[in-house]
């Protein structure tokens, strides 16, 4: 018989949960170091001072120079230009911007954070013509 974790093992005359609360600890501890640090998985300091895009929650569409950040993932964005969305299908951006200056992004609000040089728009392959 395979045990799979040691806290669901009855206790008998011979295994008075002595090595229980060894585990415990050594789970608390892990568990413990771990809460104290936060780091993200990005590491945006090579993206400080240049250009960057960022998708927020919601939709919005963001690009501007990265200025700051922190460990919760708020932006600094200055010269930041939003990409507005279509009237009619609000899931499409079109052309038109707005420009907004220096902003901060809310860590919560930011889905994406990609750079923009060395990014280019392609057409979508798989758009079907519509003849078929």
């Amino acid at each position: 018989m395979h045990i799979i974790d040691e806290s669901f093992v009855r206790p008998s005359k011979y295994n008075l949960w002595r090595g229980h609360s060894r585990i415990k600890s050594e789970k608390q501890r892990l568990v413990d170091s771990t809460i104290g640090r936060k780091e993200t998985v990005l590491d945006l300091a090579k993206f400080v001072d240049k250009g960057v895009q960022v998708k927020l929650t919601g939709g919005r569409q963001v690009t501007g120079t990265l200025k700051g950040y922190d460990q919760l993932l708020n932006l600094v964005l200055d010269e930041a230009v939003e990409f507005l969305r279509d009237p009619d299908d609000p899931l499409k951006t079109t052309d038109q911007t707005r420009n907004l200056g220096l902003i901060v992004c809310r860590g919560t609000a930011v889905m994406l954070v990609s750079p923009t040089d060395g990014t280019d728009e392609i057409a979508n392959p798989f758009l079907q013509p519509d003849g078929a």
